[in-house]
């Protein structure tokens, strides 16, 4: 590293509660286990972010956020460990303003598409988002055999790069990525990537190779408009649920 960032300000306490309810949002639905994380960033000083250190997201608390800067750099990690794949978070920042939350996961019904030719698409209203397209990232193109990890910020701009413009983004053999504008539109999509890949499983199989009637891009940016207001309701649910169980 090359040395300790200052930090980017205050934030309000809510925010922190919100980013740790997030991570366990997505263990409990089904979208990360032991291993994903989810970042948020800063809401006043775009060239930092806010992630957990390096911890099971179920067990992720307020206490457990640190804030990084656009190189991935722990501003008050304090002896807290960082997540290896940090630099995912980062480099996307750096080549997207308009993301605030990104999401990294290895949920299993989505890891099949980054294995075959067989492009995602969206099976219904919720997962609107897929129909501008679903880029698989190949870590080997560039980088050879590796860990398969993106250890690093060469990697990040690479994943970066194959996202593009994309709000989400597979990594072959690995897992994918999901962002949003807001934290609570990151986490209904990584949640509603899940849930369309169960969907895309059984449609292929139910017809058989017959076609698929999909939302085509143009339904499915109509749809994704209505989603980011409507999409509050689940985040709302799940939150509430968070809450009961903690006292933030």
């Amino acid at each position: 590293m090359s040395g300790t960032p200052g930090s980017g300000g205050e934030v309000p306490e809510q925010v922190i509660c919100d980013l740790a309810a997030a991570s366990r949002i997505l263990v409990a639905q089904g979208v990360v286990d032991g291993f994903g994380h989810i970042s948020l960033r800063h809401p006043s000083a775009p060239d930092r972010y806010l992630m957990a250190r390096s911890i099971a997201p179920a067990l992720v608390t307020p206490a457990d956020i640190i804030e990084y800067d656009l190189d991935s750099n722990p501003c008050n990690a304090n002896g807290r460990g960082s997540f290896l794949e940090r630099f995912i978070h980062g480099e996307i920042y750096k080549a997207r303003p308009d993301i605030m939350s990104v999401v990294h996961s290895h949920s299993p019904s989505v890891v099949p598409f980054g294995l075959v030719d067989v492009g995602m698409q969206a099976m219904f209203h919720n997962a609107a988002f897929i129909a501008a397209g679903v880029p698989v990232f190949d870590i080997r193109h560039k980088f050879g055999a590796t860990d398969m990890l993106i250890g690093n910020g060469a990697k990040g701009v690479a994943l970066a790069e194959s996202m593009g413009n994309k709000d989400i983004v597979l990594m072959r053999a690995h897992g994918s990525v999901a962002c949003g504008a807001t934290l609570q539109s990151a986490v209904f999509r990584a949640v509603y990537t899940e849930v369309n890949a169960r969907i895309q499983h059984w449609t292929m199989a139910l017809g058989r190779g017959a076609p698929v009637a999909a939302l085509d891009e143009e339904e499915g940016r109509l749809a994704d408009v209505v989603n980011q207001t409507a999409g509050l309701r689940s985040w709302d649910l799940w939150r509430a649920q968070v809450r009961a169980q903690v006292n933030w």
